[in-house]
C-alpha cells in the first residue's frame, strides 16, 4: 500500500473531523465573547463558527503539513468575525454619530495641534461629557471594529487584471501597517496601551479594565474614542 493510500485510511473522515473538534468551536466563540460587546450572543457565535468548521472539514489537505486543528481554528475564527461583521444592525443615528464624533475630533487636533479631551469633544459637539460617553459605547456595541478594518480596502488595492503580481498588494498592505502603527504612536497614552492590551495582549475588557483602574464600560469607551481616532488620521487609506 502507498503512503498516500496508508494516509487515506488512517484519516478520519469530514463528519469525524466535525464531531472530534466541535469543542474548538465553543472554546473560540467563549474567548472571543470576552472580547466583544454584550449584544454579540454566544449561540450565534458558536453556529456561525460550526460553519467554519464544515468548511474547513471540507477542504482541509493533510498532505501540506499543517494540522487540522491549526487550519480550522483560523477558518472558525474567520467565520465567526465574517457573521458579526454581517449583523449590522446599527441604527443610522449611530453611524451618523460615529461621523460626527471623527469630524469633531479631526477639527479639534487642527484646532489645537494635540488629540482633543473628551470634555472638549462634547463641547464641539454641544452635548455633555454623560451624553458623549454614552454616545461612545452606542458607537462601541452596535458595531464591531477591529484594527483590520482599519485596513487597506479592495478598493484602494483594485486592479482590472484579477492575474496580476500581487507585489503592488503586499507594499499596499506594508505601507498600510506602517502607517497604522505610526497613527497608534500618536493616540493618547491611555488609548495606546487600551488597544495594545485589546488586540497584542489578547486581553478581554474586564481584564484591561484592571489594568487601567476603570470600568469595563469606561474600557469599551476609551476603546471606541481611540479607533475613531484611527479612523481619522488613516482617511486616506479608506
Amino acid at each position: 500500500m502507498s503512503k498516500a493510500a496508508a494516509y487515506a485510511s488512517a484519516a478520519p473522515t469530514n463528519d469525524q473531523l466535525v464531531v472530534i473538534h466541535a469543542g474548538l468551536v465553543k472554546k473560540i466563540a467563549h474567548h472571543l465573547k470576552g472580547r466583544l460587546p454584550a449584544n454579540v450572543l454566544l449561540d450565534d457565535l458558536i453556529q456561525s463558527g460550526m460553519i467554519g468548521l464544515l468548511e474547513a472539514a471540507k477542504n482541509f489537505d493533510g498532505s501540506k503539513g499543517a494540522s487540522f486543528e491549526t487550519f480550522a481554528g483560523i477558518r472558525i475564527r474567520g467565520a465567526m468575525l465574517d457573521e458579526i461583521r454581517r449583523g449590522d444592525w446599527v441604527p443610522r443615528s449611530v453611524h451618523r454619530n460615529s461621523r460626527m464624533v471623527m469630524q469633531a475630533i479631526d477639527e479639534l487636533q487642527k484646532e489645537y495641534g494635540r488629540d482633543p479631551k473628551d470634555y472638549e469633544i462634547a463641547e464641539k459637539l454641544s452635548i455633555s461629557l454623560d451624553e458623549y460617553a454614552q454616545m461612545l459605547n452606542d458607537i462601541s456595541t452596535g458595531k464591531i471594529i477591529g484594527i483590520e478594518d482599519l485596513g487597506v480596502s479592495e478598493d484602494v488595492i483594485h486592479t482590472d487584471d484579477e492575474h496580476s503580481d500581487d507585489s503592488f498588494n503586499h507594499t499596499a498592505s506594508e505601507k498600510f501597517q506602517g502607517a497604522l502603527s505610526d497613527a497608534i504612536k500618536t493616540l493618547p497614552e491611555k488609548e495606546a496601551l487600551a488597544l495594545s492590551l485589546y488586540y497584542d495582549e489578547g486581553l478581554n475588557l474586564k481584564e484591561i479594565g484592571l489594568v487601567l483602574s476603570v470600568s469595563e464600560s469606561r474600557v469599551s469607551q476609551i476603546h471606541s474614542q481611540a479607533m475613531v481616532r484611527l479612523k481619522s488620521r488613516l482617511n486616506s487609506w479608506t
